[in-house]
This record gives C-alpha cells, sequence and structure tokens, in this order.
C-alpha cells in the first residue's frame, strides 16, 4: 500500500524537524517575523499595532534563546534594535 501525498508530506515535515538544528528552524521563524514587522511598518500608514505585536514577540523570542540560538544571536538582536527604531520614528510621525 503505497502513502497518500498528504501521509508523505507529514513525513517529510516531521523529518525535517527531527534532523534540522533547532537553532535553524528557529532562525528561520525569526527572520520571517522581521520581514512580517518590516512589511506592516513600511505600510502607508503603517499598521503600528500589528507591527508592535511582531516586535514584542521577537524580543521575548531573542531574549529567551539568548546565546543558545546560536552564532548569529548577534545579528538577530541588531535586526530587531533596527526593526525598533523603524517603529519609533513611525511611531513619532504618527502623532
Amino acid at each position: 500500500m503505497s502513502k497518500e501525498p498528504d501521509d508523505v508530506a507529514e513525513s517529510e515535515e516531521i523529518a525535517y524537524f527531527r534532523d534540522t538544528p533547532v537553532e535553524i528552524i528557529l532562525a528561520n521563524h525569526i527572520l520571517v517575523l522581521l520581514q512580517v514587522a518590516a512589511v506592516h511598518l513600511a505600510e502607508t500608514p503603517p499598521r503600528l499595532t500589528s507591527a508592535q505585536l511582531v516586535i514584542d514577540t521577537l524580543s521575548a523570542m531573542i531574549n529567551a534563546g539568548g546565546e543558545r540560538l546560536g552564532e548569529h544571536v548577534d545579528l538577530y538582536r541588531n535586526a530587531l534594535a533596527e526593526v525598533q527604531q523603524v517603529f519609533v520614528r513611525a511611531t513619532t510621525l504618527a502623532r
């Protein structure tokens, strides 16, 4: 009996999660969330509430993971700081 396409995709996804270092999986999510925050901040007008939620979530992830996030943790921290600065500027301009 052959596996259904959904079963194959699910088992491949499980294998990916099992075999990929968790630092890589978290890095992917951090980078996507940074992009999401940037997109919301680039809107006219900026979506400040949405951006703030993403920024707060990123901050919590990076602070909780700390050095355990691997060799690129400083990159994540710097990127977060840049997005936070953009948020502050956008908030100031929105007033």
